[in-house]
């Protein structure tokens, strides 16, 4: 077994880890959130909706008895009420159909996201395992869920019972009430007992998203070993990142070649070390530096100069200086104003050019 399957796994995810579980259908997310959610919202949706469907309904029974007696199962009349009816039925179901779906949609959404992952739908035969199937009875998980429905079925149930006791006195005058009346009475007391319970459940559910969450976390922890081998396959191995690191100095090593022509003056020290210098009036406001190196590459850059007569001037202070202070397109530092301006007089003298 792979010596990183004994290691601790103590580090947070990586979002590359993460992405990777999402994919697989692993998110943190709570059943018992979306139950409270279709109870509270779901019962609230009925209350505003209510007396609309409570109308439709009865102009839909009042349409079916007032049909009845003139229709036979044979008749052909008979189809069409049904027809008919069942038209009204849909109209009447549908909104709220459409009113729970999109809660039950919605609160998904809000937990864990707009995300299809086909993974889920893929058989796991390790479920079946019974020695995992015995672990997982017995896990601190196991544990949680079995508090937590008992809680909640002890919270319903006592919740349930106070509601209904506070409205034992007008049980007794249910039978002298007036079908309407007592529709609106049972209507009120059913949402007063839901949407209580709704409120229990949620704070509920709200405490197992918590640990889900935790749990979820916990599952998708990585060890250090596991965190450096995803770095070496995200960025690459040390060997690739060295070749690369590599290249891209020898590009840079031949954009610098390609600007010693333009230079005015090249400082040596004499042979270690080579610095190229170019002053634009019209761009800068002291001279920058095109060029630099030692050894070899201060060697090639000498050679450059030679053959596109750019002056070569040893001035050992200066050099090690400039070399020191100044990278590649920088320009040069007030300290060395002086001796550089100095350097560019000379060099200008000896070409006939004249500094403004």
């Amino acid at each position: 077994m792979p010596e990183r399957d004994f290691q601790e796994r103590t580090e947070q995810a990586t979002p590359r880890r993460r992405r990777r579980a999402r994919r697989e259908g692993q998110v943190a997310r709570s059943l018992e959130l979306n139950a409270a959610a279709i109870i509270c919202l779901g019962f609230l949706s009925l209350y505003v909706l209510g007396p609309g469907l409570a109308g439709k309904t009865a102009e839909l029974m009042r349409y079916v008895m007032a049909n009845a007696a003139f229709v036979a199962i044979s008749d052909k009349s008979f189809l069409s009420l049904f027809n008919e009816a069942g038209m009204r039925f849909l109209q009447i179901v549908l909104p709220i159909f459409a009113v729970m779906m999109l809660i039950a949609i919605g609160i998904n959404v809000v937990q864990v996201g707009f995300d299809i992952s086909p993974k889920v739908l893929n058989p796991r035969f390790d479920k079946l395992d019974p020695v995992k199937g015995l672990r997982r009875l017995f896990s601190g998980r196991s544990l949680f869920m079995a508090v937590r429905d008992t809680v909640k079925l002890l919270v319903v149930g006592f919740v349930g019972y106070k509601v209904i006791q506070s409205e034992f006195k007008d049980f007794f005058l249910y039978p002298d009430m007036s079908i309407g009346r007592l529709a609106s009475s049972l209507g009120s007391l059913t949402l007063s007992i839901a949407l209580k319970i709704g409120v229990c459940i949620l704070a509920i559910a709200i405490i197992d998203y918590l640990y889900q969450r935790f749990e979820f976390e916990k599952s998708i922890r990585m060890s250090k070993q596991e965190i450096k081998e995803e770095l070496k396959d995200t960025e690459g191995s040390p060997q690739m990142k060295s070749r690369i690191r590599q290249i891209q100095r020898e590009m840079s090593r031949r954009r610098m070649m390609t600007a010693v022509p333009t230079a005015d003056v090249v400082v040596t020290n004499p042979t270690e070390i080579a610095v190229a210098l170019k002053y634009e009036r019209d761009r800068h406001s002291a001279p920058f530096v095109v060029a630099k190196g030692e050894r070899l590459i201060a060697q090639r850059i000498r050679e450059i100069a030679v053959e596109h007569d750019i002056p070569i001037v040893e001035d050992k202070p200066l050099a090690r200086s400039l070399f020191k202070l100044c990278d590649i397109g920088d320009i040069v530092p007030e300290q060395l104003y002086r001796a550089v301006a100095e350097l560019l007089a000379y060099v200008y003298r000896l070409q006939d050019k004249v500094i403004s």
